[in-house]
């Protein structure tokens, strides 16, 4: 009897352990962790940023438990592949190349690459012939990266790890030239000391083959479950003003509509 009554026990106790398991951690977000203001980690060591913010609110209406952990961007991919989270939140464009290993969700955002240069630059042509010689910055595994060498293959393109290394460079005035994300830069730009030495230039670049169809969660090819439950809970949140709450709180336009 007393033997039973352990075995039952002892079956309860793992039961209930499963469950918590289950239900700690459900779902693991990767983003990078570098990408102000939509991801970035703050002093304390905690994911923050609007990726972050509109992962946990999808999470929620999930009814799932999420962790958020940072992957430096050129392992972003192979991360999600390697099964290390199961869906990247990260400001990733939606394009042909990346389809090919990845599956996207309806955009949650749309986006727009510029070119950045100091105030004092005179830099006003943005075509091969008039930026030859020139050095172009750009994080590299980035559309941004791609566009830079395919539009410019008479400057020097340098590539750097993180977006912020980009950025740093430009203010210290080792750069001419960078290309980056509208939003972001913008950001930068406008918002931070070291930012203030430069300007958005040109036309906003939305050449779809660089941008994509605007920027989407990514998962698995056989995750198809989880997509749908994403997008239906990013339709849900758009429908009752709550991506709205969200935007306002880093953005002055809404990023959806870009308006």
């Amino acid at each position: 009897m007393k033997t039973k009554l352990i075995t039952m026990i002892a079956t309860a106790a793992l039961t209930a352990t499963l469950a918590a398991q289950a239900t700690a951690g459900d779902l693991t977000i990767g983003t990078e962790g570098a990408y102000p203001p939509f991801n970035y980690i703050e002093s304390d060591g905690t994911i923050a940023g609007f990726d972050v913010d509109i992962a946990m609110e999808l999470c929620k209406r999930m009814e799932v438990e999420c962790d958020v952990v940072a992957q430096d961007w050129d392992g972003i991919i192979p991360g999600l592949l390697a099964n290390k989270y199961d869906v990247i939140v990260a400001s990733m464009f939606i394009t042909e190349e990346r389809k090919k290993q990845v599956d996207f969700t309806d955009p949650y955002y749309l986006a727009a690459m510029t070119h950045v240069a100091p105030k004092d630059s005179g830099i006003t042509e943005f075509t091969n012939e008039s930026l030859a010689g020139k050095i172009i910055g750009a994080q590299s595994g980035t559309t941004q990266a791609d566009y830079a060498e395919a539009t410019y293959p008479d400057a020097e393109v340098r590539l750097y790890p993180t977006q912020d290394e980009v950025n740093l460079d430009m203010a210290s005035g080792r750069i001419d030239l960078q290309i980056g994300d509208m939003l972001p830069m913008l950001d930068w730009t406008t918002k931070s000391d070291d930012g203030a030495c430069c300007e958005l230039a040109g036309e906003p670049i939305t050449d779809p083959t660089f941008v994509g169809d605007g920027v989407g969660m990514a998962v698995r090819q056989d995750d198809d479950e989880l997509r749908e439950k994403l997008n239906k809970a990013l339709a849900e949140m758009r429908a009752d003003g709550t991506y709205l709450e969200i935007n306002n709180k880093y953005f002055d336009i809404d990023v959806y509509t870009m308006k």
